[in-house]
């Protein structure tokens, strides 16, 4: 399969070496570890942020209803994920995409905790999860 050619009046760039990611505070009952890599606080991104989770036995965040897409894939442990409609059990080597406007509630009940990865589109924002209070 052959690409197509670049178009000339786009901006050629450089890679961006993510170094080392940024920890971001987190909601919850419990200290839960955000490390973002790419996104708002750690490269300036908008467009998309990834970040790894590492969220403790017992954490659980307040309800939610965001104004982007999360696409979640579980590392480590089982995530709960609540919506409207059902809860949703997500085990290591599984995922779930939770898309913006829906009320979700993001939990990990179980002994293990959870640790994940999250890549929220467009980038995630204090302002646009829109967290119950």
């Amino acid at each position: 399969m052959k690409c197509p050619p670049l178009a000339a009046n786009l901006p050629i760039t450089m890679p961006t070496h993510i170094v080392k990611p940024t920890v971001v505070q987190a909601a919850g009952n419990k200290p839960k570890q955000i490390e973002e890599f790419i996104g708002r606080v750690n490269s300036r991104t908008e467009a998309v942020s990834i970040a790894q989770m590492r969220s403790p036995a017992g954490w659980v965040e307040p309800g939610q209803t965001p104004e982007f897409d999360e696409y979640t894939v579980v590392l480590k442990g089982e995530l709960q994920v609540e919506t409207r409609e059902t809860v949703h059990k997500v085990a290591a080597g599984q995922g779930i995409i939770v898309s913006a406007g829906e009320w979700v509630r993001y939990s990990t009940p179980g002994s293990d905790g959870a640790e994940y990865i999250a890549v929220c589109l467009p980038a995630f924002s204090p302002q646009t999860v829109q967290r119950e209070r």
